[in-house]
């Protein structure tokens, strides 16, 4: 897949900027601030209606405006050239494919396949729980009308047994939910665990690649609690309910999983050097784009936000040759990319606008 025309209206800090771009690489050069990574954000935005830096689609549209919208062409292997537009409003989001409304979001997952490279991408190794989840749900789902409908389910029933566990419901109305939760949760831990085989096995071979050492890694599942059928997950949390109640929270459930970077065994976020970790999240994510061509047959943009000048040049010439020769890319950076990269698509960006640099 390749992206030939990109449209931006009021998104963030971008009041209207229109990209035809040539060739296979494309770069955004341009102090911090200034709207590169928000370009890298509508590109993305394509494959699942998801923003890889918030949850809250709100903040997409500039201030002031009541709403944003953005426009591509996309040169498909399997659908052609294909437009899609998308508005973006407070109360939602609304897509067209090739002026026809798509109106289930599952007739949309798969087909539009992107992958982000970022300099956030450490907090992969280092950060939160709620971080990986967030990555492994949008990874999952952007594949997977089934993992997003199943992972829907679960939260709505895990809002209402909250509120219920909030308001001292009986016995009687959280069994009620319960069984709704559970066919759910089991389904999430078991395809969050194929998942990350899938993943693991990707990565632990381009790690060897992309890294200087040649130690084993892997990625290793963490679930709250591990059950693959739901008759154990109501047992599981009928016994819970006393400390439940008390916390006025489910405590546990696939809401709560994790997963680890293991490098030679060991967590890699505690034992990893910091050129290991950063190789390990470069191999996990270019293994996403392996997988997301595998299943869908449609060869992924690469969007890369400011990674590749943080890569000493051994570990720049590794990535490199790790990733598809095919593949488009789009990165940003305060420099321009070195010259044995090949030919460069340049964009100056400057406060929100977009200038085509002429080629020397």
């Amino acid at each position: 897949m390749r992206l030939r025309q990109l449209t931006l209206q009021d998104f963030r800090n971008v009041a209207l900027a229109k990209l035809d771009l040539r060739g296979r690489q494309t770069f955004l050069l341009g102090p911090n601030g200034q709207g590169k990574t928000n370009l890298l954000e509508a590109a993305g935005f394509i494959t699942a209606l998801r923003s890889f830096r918030t949850t809250d689609g709100r903040v997409l549209i500039a201030r002031e405006q009541r709403e944003a919208a953005l426009a591509c062409t996309v040169e498909h292997e399997q659908l052609g050239e294909t437009r899609l537009t998308i508005r973006l409003k407070p109360e939602g989001r609304e897509l067209w494919c090739d002026e026809t409304k798509v109106t289930r979001l599952a007739d949309h997952l798969g087909k539009f396949p992107t992958v982000v490279f970022s300099s956030q991408d450490m907090n992969l190794v280092r950060g939160a729980p709620t971080g990986r989840r967030r990555w492994l749900d949008l990874t999952l789902s952007a594949m997977d009308a089934g993992y997003l409908r199943t992972l829907q389910t679960y939260h709505r029933a895990l809002a209402e047994r909250n509120s219920l566990l909030k308001a001292a419901a009986t016995d009687a109305e959280l069994d009620a939910f319960e069984q709704t939760m559970a066919p759910a949760a089991a389904d999430l831990v078991s395809r969050r665990r194929a998942g990350l085989r899938e993943l693991g096995g990707r990565m632990e071979a381009l790690y060897a690649r992309l890294a200087e050492d040649a130690e084993p890694v892997a990625l290793r599942y963490a679930p709250s609690f591990d059950a693959t059928t739901a008759p154990v997950w109501v047992e599981r949390w009928r016994e819970g309910r006393g400390r439940d109640r008390q916390f006025r929270s489910t405590l546990s459930g696939p809401h709560r999983d994790d997963f680890a970077f293991l490098h030679r065994q060991l967590a890699a976020g505690d034992f990893a050097s910091e050129g290991q970790q950063r190789s390990l999240v470069l191999a996990l994510r270019v293994a996403q784009a392996e997988w997301f061509q595998a299943c869908s047959g449609v060869r992924p943009v690469l969007l890369a936000d400011d990674v590749l000048g943080e890569l000493d040049p051994a570990r720049r010439r590794r990535f490199w040759a790790a990733v598809d020769p095919e593949s488009q890319v789009i990165a940003t950076g305060t420099e321009p990319p070195a010259a044995n990269l090949g030919e460069w698509q340049v964009f100056a960006v400057t406060a929100g606008a977009f200038t085509e640099e002429a080629t020397s």
